[in-house]
C-alpha cells in the first residue's frame, strides 16, 4: 500500500524541551519512582497480532551461497530472514530503539556470496529533516541474530522515492572483504575493504545521479535524489581472493544511467551505447551468458512510472539490444519496468515486471530466450476478459481482496502493484518471490508457465508484519482487540493468532486514525479515518457499530472533511464527539449515525478528544497544552487546566474511575483525579509517548498502567500496578520496535497483557510469565466428520460434514486435514479447497459459511490416489 510520507513524532524530550506554566498544575515531591533494574524481570514474551504483511516490500534477497537462505527488507518495518522449516519470516531489527528509529528503514541488503553467515543492511529512513539521524551499514556474522553498526556521514532513504531500486549494497563475490554502497543525495559510491566496518568514498566515480521526480518539492520528499541505485559484479572477471575486476553500477540519471569499472573500482566510465531517457531501476548480470540486463523507467517510483524499457548488454561485444516486451514508444506503453530477475539454473531465462500498473493489474513478462520473445502472466481474451497463466490463493490472508468485487478486467485479489522486487530462487527454478505494496507473494511451481499450465501464487508473508498502527482498543467484552491502521484502515481481531478475514469496509478508510467504544456498553463503537472526500463523496470519514465492530454504519458528515482526526464515544454509547483532522475543522457532536453532526462550542479545532469512562455526559479535549471539559455530552466545553504537554500529546481516561485522566507528552506524564481541574506531574518520567490501562494485578483494585516513556533515564515500555508509584520495564533490549507507542492499551481481561502499536512492525503484544492466560474461549466451535462416497481405479470421492457445536452462530468455518503421500484433490464443491504438499485446507463458500448453533453443512471432493482415511479438524469463527 502507499504510505504517505509523514514526519514521525519527536522521540526525545531534549528535542522539544518545554517550560510549563504553573496554572492549575500541582507538582509532586522530587522523589523519583522506583524502577525495576531488570529489563525483563518478569519474563515477558512478545508476539505479533497476526495480520499478515500490510506494507510495501521493496527488496527480497536470495543467498547465492546457501539454499533457502532468503532476506526481505521493508521501507519502515526493518528486515527479515526466511525460516524454511516454519515457512515464515523472522524479524531481525526489533532491537532498534527509539533513539535510532530510522534504522528500521532498510534501503538495501546484501547476503555474502562467500560466507553464508554474513549479511549486511544499509539503513536510514529519511534524507530530509523528518529523520534527525544519519544512515548506517549494519553487519552480522550470524545471519542477523546480532549486529554491529558502521555509521555513515550522510543519510539514507529507506522510505524515500526510489526505495524499490537496487540492490545498492553488494558484496564482492571473489573477495568478500570488499563491499560497495550506492548513496543518495549527491554522495556517490562508497566502498569498504574490511567487511563493512569502515567506509570511504570511491573517488573514481564522479557520477552522483541528480534525478529527482519533483525538484520543486520544498519538503524534501519529492525532490529526493536517489543517486547511485544498484551495484552488480561480473563474476567472470576475477579469481578467488582478489577483487572482481569488472563492476557495473546504476545511476539515477537519464543521460548516463549505467557506469562500469574494469579495474576493480579504481576508474569508471559510462558504458558506451547505453540507453538514455530513462533510469535503470535494476541491473542483473548473468555471468553464464555474459549478459547484463537492465529494467528502466521514467521515475524513481515506487508509486508511478509510465514509460520504460528493458535492455540487454553483451558484455563481451559491448552491443546493446532493446528487448522490451512493450517498448516505450509503443502505443500500448503505459508503464515503466522495475522488477527484474534471471534464472541462475537456466541461462537465458528471465522475468521482468511493470513498475506500477495498478489498472487493471501488474504484468509479469517471462522469456526463455534472453528476451527475444516474451509471454505474459495474463492476456486479454476478448476485452474485458483476461486469460491467466496463474491462479491466486489468498486463503492465508483473505483480506487481500480488500473486500472488492471489481468489474473485469480488474480482479480481486490483484496479482500485485509496486512490484519492484521479483526474484527467482537461484537454487530452484520453480520458486519465485515478489513484493507488492501490501504483501509478499510467491509461487513454487513457476515453470508450469513454460509448460502451458498455470502456476499458483500465494502469500509467503507469515511472520512479516509491516503495518503502521494509529490506535488500539481492547474492550471488556467481544473481540479482544480492535485496530486502526495506516493504509489498511483497521481490523476486528477476534483471535490474536489468526489473520482476520477482512479489514473494515463500508466505509473502507485509506487509513484509520482513531477508535473508541462505550465503556458501559462496549458493543457500541466508533471509528474515524482518512480518504480523499472528492474520490468517494458518498462515504463518511466516521462510522458506528453496535455489534463490537463486526458491522458498521455511517451517516452524514460536515463538509470539507478528508482526515479522520480523533473520535470518542460516551460511556453509555448515547453521545459521540469527533475532531476531524483537517486544519481548522471544528469539533462536532452527534448522538448516532443518523443524527447529523453539530458544532461543539468552547473547544479549539483539531483538539484530541476522549470520553470519561464512567460519566456518560463528560468528554475531554486537549489542545495546545490546555484541557477542555464538557459536562453535557459534548455539546459545549469549558477550559480547564493548562500547562500540559503540547504537540503530539496523548491522553486517556481511566476505566472505572470517574474524572481520572492521564496525559503523556514530551515533557512527561500528568494525572488528574478531578476531571481536569488540576493535574499532578509524576516524577522521573520524561519523553512520554503514550499511556494506557489494563486489568488490575491480583489483589489490587486499580488498573495496571502502561507507559511508553523514559523513566529515570531508562527508555522503554513500562507497567505500574500502583498508580505510578513504582514502574517495571516490561520490554527488553531485544524488543524495542523503533518508533513505537502511537497506539497503546492494556487488556482489561488478562492481567499483564499489553498491546503496543509500532510504526512498521505491526501490532505486538506482551504477556507476563511466558505467555499469560490464553485468549477468552470462543463461543463457537465446530466438528468435521469425513466419509468416503466413492472410489475407482486411481481415484476416490469423499464428503465432509461440518457442524457448529458452539452456543453462538458461526460466521465461517475452515477444515484441514493431511493426506497420505500420493493423494491430490482434483475437484471440490461447496468449499474452496487448496492443497500444499500433503496439507489440505477447505474454507466455506459465501453461501454456506454462516451456521446457526447446532447447524450443519457439507462439502465434497474428488482426489487422485487410492482411498485413505483422514481425520479432519475444524475451526469456526
Amino acid at each position: 500500500m502507499r504510505r504517505a510520507p509523514a514526519p514521525p513524532p519527536a522521540l526525545s524530550a531534549a528535542l522539544a524541551a518545554l517550560t510549563l506554566a504553573a496554572t492549575a498544575l500541582t507538582a509532586l515531591a522530587a522523589v523519583p519512582p522506583a524502577v525495576s533494574p531488570a529489563a525483563a524481570a518478569e519474563g515477558y514474551t512478545w508476539k505479533n497480532v497476526q495480520i499478515g504483511g500490510g506494507g510495501f516490500v521493496p527488496g527480497i534477497v536470495f543467498s547465492r551461497k546457501e539454499r533457502n537462505l532468503v532476506y526481505a527488507r521493508t521501507d519502515i518495518g526493518g528486515a527479515y530472514r526466511w525460516d524454511q522449516a516454519t515457512r515464515s519470516w523472522t524479524p531481525l531489527l526489533d532491537w532498534v530503539g527509539r533513539d535510532r528509529w530510522g534504522h528500521n528503514g532498510v534501503i538495501s541488503m546484501a547476503a555474502d556470496p562467500v560466507d553464508a553467515d554474513r549479511v549486511y543492511a544499509a539503513v536510514g529512513m529519511y534524507t530530509n529533516d523528518w529523520d534527525p539521524g544519519r544512515g548506517a551499514v549494519l553487519r552480522s556474522a550470524d545471519r542477523g541474530r546480532t549486529w554491529q553498526t558502521a555509521a555513515l556521514p550522510f543519510k539514507l532513504g529507506g522510505n524515500m522515492p526510489g526505495r524499490g531500486m537496487g540492490e545498492r549494497l553488494a558484496v564482492d563475490p571473489h573477495d568478500n572483504r570488499v563491499l560497495y554502497l550506492g548513496a543518495p543525495e549527491g554522495n556517490g559510491l562508497w566502498r569498504s575493504t574490511d567487511r563493512g566496518a569502515t567506509w570511504s568514498r570511491v573517488t573514481g566515480l564522479t557520477a552522483v545521479g541528480d534525478h529527482a521526480d519533483d525538484p520543486s518539492d520544498t519538503n524534501g520528499y519529492g525532490s529526493h535524489r536517489p543517486g547511485v541505485v544498484w551495484v552488480t559484479f561480473d563474476e567472470g572477471t576475477g579469481t578467488a581472493g582478489s577483487p572482481t575486476r569488472t563492476i557495473y553500477v546504476g545511476v539515477a540519471d537519464k543521460k548516463n544511467t549505467v557506469y562500469r569499472s574494469t579495474d576493480a573500482g579504481t576508474t569508471w566510465e559510462p558504458v558506451p551505447g547505453a540507453p538514455t531517457g530513462h533510469i535503470a531501476h535494476k541491473g542483473v548480470l548473468d555471468a553464464a551468458s555474459h549478459t547484463l540486463y537492465i529494467a528502466t523507467s521514467d521515475t524513481a517510483g515506487p508509486y508511478d512510472g509510465s514509460k520504460g524499457d528493458v535492455w540487454r548488454l553483451d558484455t563481451r561485444s559491448g552491443a546493446w539490444t532493446r528487448i522490451s516486451p512493450v517498448p516505450s514508444d509503443s502505443a500500448d506503453a503505459h508503464f515503466g519496468y522495475s522488477g527484474l530477475t534471471v534464472d541462475r539454473n537456466r541461462p537465458g531465462t528471465l522475468m521482468v515486471a511493470t513498475q506500477m500498473s495498478w489498472w487493471p493489474d501488474v504484468v509479469f513478462f517471462r522469456s526463455t530466450d534472453s528476451g527475444k520473445t516474451w509471454t505474459r502472466a495474463w492476456d486479454y481474451s476478448g476485452y474485458p476478459n483476461r486469460s491467466l497463466r496463474y491462479r491466486m490463493d489468498v486463503t492465508a490472508t483473505p483480506w487481500l481482496t480488500f473486500g472488492a468485487t471489481p468489474a473485469p478486467p480488474e480482479t480481486a485479489p490483484k496479482l500485485g502493484w509496486m512490484t519492484e522486487s521479483v526474484e527467482i530462487d537461484p537454487f530452484d527454478s520453480d520458486r519465485l518471490m515478489y513484493g507488492t505494496g501490501a504483501t509478499l507473494y510467491g509461487t513454487e511451481d513457476l515453470t508450469a508457465w513454460d509448460r502451458g499450465g498455470r502456476f499458483t501464487v500465494r502469500p509467503m508473508v507469515e511472520g512479516l508484519e509491516e503495518t503502521a498502527v494509529q490506535d488500539l482498543v481492547s474492550p471488556p467484552s467481544g473481540a479482544p482487540l480492535v485496530s486502526a491502521l495506516l493504509d489498511l484502515g483497521g481490523f476486528r481481531h477476534t483471535a490474536l493468532d489468526r489473520v482476520p478475514e477482512m479489514m473494515f469496509t463500508r466505509p473502507n478508510f485509506t487509513s484509520g486514525t482513531s477508535l473508541d467504544y462505550a465503556e458501559a456498553k462496549p458493543e457500541v463503537m466508533v471509528r474515524a479515518g482518512d480518504f480523499t472526500d472528492a474520490d468517494r463523496p458518498a462515504d463518511s470519514h466516521v462510522a458506528f457499530s453496535t455489534d463490537g465492530g463486526a458491522t458498521w454504519t455511517q451517516g452524514p458528515e460536515p463538509s470539507g472533511v478528508n482526515r479522520g482526526g480523533t473520535v470518542a464515544a460516551g460511556a453509555d454509547g448515547a453521545n459521540f464527539v469527533w475532531a476531524p483532522g483537517d486544519a481548522g475543522q471544528p469539533v462536532v457532536h452527534a448522538t448516532g449515525p443518523d443524527s447529523g453532526w453539530t458544532r461543539a462550542t468552547g473547544v479549539p479545532a483539531n483538539a484530541v478528544v476522549e470520553s470519561d469512562r464512567v460519566n456518560p455526559r463528560r468528554f475531554y479535549a486537549l489542545a495546545e497544552g490546555r484541557l477542555h471539559v464538557s459536562a453535557d455530552g459534548g455539546r459545549s466545553f469549558t477550559a480547564a487546566a493548562t500547562g500540559l504537554p503540547t504537540g503530539r500529546a496523548r491522553f486517556k481516561a481511566v476505566p472505572g474511575a470517574e474524572g481520572e485522566i492521564w496525559v503523556a507528552g514530551d515533557s512527561g506524564l500528568y494525572r488528574s483525579t478531578d476531571s481536569g481541574a488540576t493535574f499532578t506531574k509524576l516524577p522521573g518520567v520524561t519523553g512520554a509517548v503514550n499511556v494506557g490501562f489494563g486489568k488490575a494485578a491480583p489483589g489490587r483494585t486499580r488498573p495496571a498502567v502502561y507507559l511508553v516513556a523514559t523513566v529515570n533515564g531508562q527508555d522503554g515500555l513500562f507497567r505500574s500496578d500502583d498508580t505510578g508509584a513504582t514502574w517495571v520495564r516490561v520490554n527488553d533490549d531485544r524488543h524495542q520496535y523503533g518508533n513505537m507507542g502511537d497506539a497503546l492499551t492494556g487488556d482489561p481481561r488478562v492481567y499483564g497483557r499489553v498491546y503496543l502499536g509500532t510504526n512498521g512492525r505491526g501490532i505486538v503484544y506482551g504477556d507476563l510469565g511466558g505467555g499469560g492466560p490464553t485468549d477468552p474461549p470462543p463461543t463457537t466451535g465446530c466438528k468435521a466428520v469425513y466419509r468416503q462416497t466413492g472410489s475407482w481405479s486411481g481415484g476416490h470421492q469423499g464428503e465432509v460434514t461440518v457442524t457448529n457445536t458452539g452456543a453462538s452462530p458461526a460466521k465461517g468455518w475452515k477444515v484441514t486435514w493431511t493426506f497420505p503421500a500420493g493423494r491430490t484433490v482434483s475437484a471440490s464443491w461447496n468449499a474452496r479447497v487448496t492443497q500444499q504438499g500433503t496439507a489440505v485446507t477447505a474454507v466455506h463458500e459465501s453461501w454456506n459459511g454462516s451456521l446457526a448453533a447446532g447447524g450443519a453443512t457439507s462439502f465434497g471432493f474428488t482426489a487422485t490416489g487410492a482411498p485413505a482415511e483422514i481425520a479432519p479438524s475444524c475451526t469456526a469463527g
